[in-house]
C-alpha cells in the first residue's frame, strides 16, 4: 500500500515522469501556522544540482490544494502537489523490455502485468521522496520540541565523501553511503512493545525510501560482539539518562529518555553509465544494456533530509497517539 500511519496518516501518489507527484496527510491538527516558504529549507536540501547528483532540475514548488486556509491548517486532509516539468521520457524506451539490473523494472513489470509506468522508475522512483520530505515538514511542526538531524557519514565506505563521489562520476559508476540520524528531546515512553515498537515503525518508513538496504539502532550490529556488561546502558538519574547509549534511545520498543540514534545504509544508484548485461523480455536472451537518462552517481547525498522526514513522521504519529491515550 501507499499509505502509512494511525493518526498522522500519509498517502503518497504519482510517478517520476507523470504530471505530478504528491502526498495527502490526514490527521493534521487544525490551526498549525503554515506557509509555502516553510517547505523551502528541507526541499532545497533534497534538490539535485550538486556534483554527483542528477542533472534533472525541477522547481519542486509545493502547491497545497486542500486542508489549508488563511495560512493555517484546517483539520481537513492536507494535500500537497508537485508538478513534474523537466522530464525526458524518451530516455527510458529501451528499459521496457530490457530491465535495469538492481532496479525495480523487472519485478514491477511482472507484479503489475506490464501496466506499470517504467519511465524514470515510475512509482518506484526516488522522486517520490519529495512527497516524504513535504510530509516531514508538517510532522516537524507537530513536534517542535524534538530536534532531528541526519548527516552523511561515509560514501563508498570512505569518510572522504567528496573524493569518493568524484571518483564515481569519473568512472561512470555509482556509490552508496551511510547516514546517521539523531533526535533529541523525545518524551519518555513513546511507542509500544513488539509490532508497534519505535524501531519497527521507523524501520518500516526507512525501507519505504528507495535505495535503503539496512538499518541499525544504537550500537546496532556491533552489539553481537559485545558482552552484556559492555552493552548495558547504566541509568544515572531519575529522567532515565544513561551513561552510554548502546540502545539508541529505545528499550522494549519504547523511547527511554535518551537521544534516538540510528543509521541507514544506502545502496549505490542502480542506473549507471557502464555497459551491463540483462535479460531481454522481448528476445528471451541476455543482451547488452546501456542505461540512458539522468541519474545520481550518489543518491545518498540527498537522503539525509529524507531520513529526518521519516523520523519526524513516525514521532509525530506516536505523539498524537500518546496524546489521544492520555
Amino acid at each position: 500500500m501507499n499509505s502509512f500511519g494511525r493518526i498522522f496518516r500519509i498517502s503518497i501518489f504519482g510517478e517520476s515522469h507523470g504530471p505530478a507527484i504528491g502526498v495527502t496527510i490526514d490527521g493534521v491538527p487544525a490551526g498549525i501556522k503554515l506557509s509555502i516558504a516553510d517547505f523551502t529549507p528541507d526541499l532545497t536540501r533534497r534538490k539535485s544540482g550538486a556534483p554527483g547528483t542528477t542533472p534533472r532540475i525541477e522547481s519542486d514548488t509545493p502547491e497545497i490544494i486542500s486542508g489549508w486556509f488563511n495560512e493555517h491548517t484546517t483539520g481537513a486532509p492536507l494535500t500537497i502537489l508537485f508538478k513534474n516539468t523537466n522530464t525526458q521520457s524518451s530516455d527510458y524506451g529501451n528499459i521496457a523490455n530490457t530491465p535495469r539490473p538492481g532496479h525495480a523494472d523487472f519485478a514491477a513489470r511482472k507484479r503489475f502485468k506490464g501496466y506499470n509506468d517504467y519511465r524514470g522508475g515510475g512509482h518506484f522512483s526516488g522522486r517520490l521522496t519529495l512527497a516524504l520530505v513535504a510530509a516531514g515538514v508538517i510532522a516537524k511542526k507537530i513536534i517542535p520540541n524534538i530536534n532531528i538531524q541526519a548527516k552523511l557519514l561515509k560514501v563508498g565506505g570512505s569518510s572522504y565523501i567528496e573524493k569518493s563521489v568524484v571518483n564515481a562520476v569519473a568512472e561512470n559508476n555509482s556509490v552508496g553511503g551511510l547516514i546517521e540520524c539523531q533526535a533529541k528531546g523525545i518524551p519518555l515512553g513513546l511507542g509500544e512493545p513488539f509490532f508497534d515498537s519505535v524501531e519497527s515503525v521507523i524501520s518500516q518508513l526507512a525501507f519505504a525510501v528507495p535505495a535503503i538496504k539496512g538499518i541499525e539502532f544504537g550500537s546496532g550490529f556491533a552489539a553481537a560482539a559485545m558482552s552484556g556488561s559492555e552493552h548495558n546502558d547504566l541509568i544515572i538519574d531519575k529522567t532515565g539518562k544513561t551513561a552510554t547509549n548502546n540502545a539508541g534511545g529505545i528499550t522494549g520498543g519504547l523511547t527511554n529518555g535518551n537521544d534516538l540514534v540510528f543509521r541507514v545504509a544506502v545502496k549505490p544508484t542502480s542506473s549507471i553509465g557502464i555497459k551491463q548485461s540483462t535479460f531481454s523480455l522481448e528476445t528471451g536472451k541476455t543482451e547488452e544494456l546501456v542505461v540512458k537518462g539522468r541519474h545520481d552517481a550518489c543518491i545518498a547525498l540527498r537522503v539525509p533530509v529524507v531520513i529526518e522526514a521519516i523520523t519526524a513522521i513516525a514521532l509525530a504519529d506516536f505523539m498524537l497517539i500518546s496524546n489521544s491515550i492520555n
